[in-house]
């Protein structure tokens, strides 16, 4: 039986708490964590669509009741179709985190797995995420390379 299992809206508040762990990791966000409250009623309303285009994936934390070890969260977006990508289905990874003191257990690549049928079983010709110097090796273990990125973005 798979540690691995979909996020429900009763997780909203630790899926923010592991978001937040990477968020400081990767970009810096020391303790920012005042927009806790405004995300959610959002993400717990996310949560409660199995058939939408966004799904998290947790193991529960091993020695914490009502915590998470690990989250894993994407969505699949419709792109105009292409070479490579007739049907325009693109996955995105955007938060992978697992707690400190449950590290290299295996959790965050269970649940990468997860998420990567999640997105077979929709269609996704392809999935891009964003990597972490750290979290890079786990990625490329699972197929995923490293490609020229002419991103921009704008805030609105």
């Amino acid at each position: 039986m798979s540690l691995v299992r979909r996020a429900v809206p009763a997780d909203a508040g630790e899926v923010l708490r592991l978001r937040q762990v990477m968020l400081d990791a990767v970009v810096g966000a020391k303790g920012a964590t005042e927009w806790h409250a405004e995300s959610l009623p959002t993400i717990r309303g996310r949560l409660a669509d199995p058939d939408g285009d966004f799904a998290a994936f947790v193991v529960d934390h091993p020695d914490r009741p009502d915590a998470l070890a690990a989250l894993v969260a994407g969505t699949v977006e419709y792109r105009i179709g292409g070479a490579g990508n007739p049907h325009g289905t693109v996955g995105f990874v955007f938060s992978v985190a697992t707690d400190p003191d449950v590290r290299r257990r295996g959790y965050a690549r269970a649940c990468m797995e997860t998420l990567l049928d999640w997105f077979r079983e929709r269609g996704a010709a392809r999935v891009d995420l964003n990597a972490s110097a750290e979290a890079e090796p786990l990625y490329a273990s699972l197929g995923f390379v490293r490609k020229p990125d002419p991103s921009m973005r704008l805030h609105l």
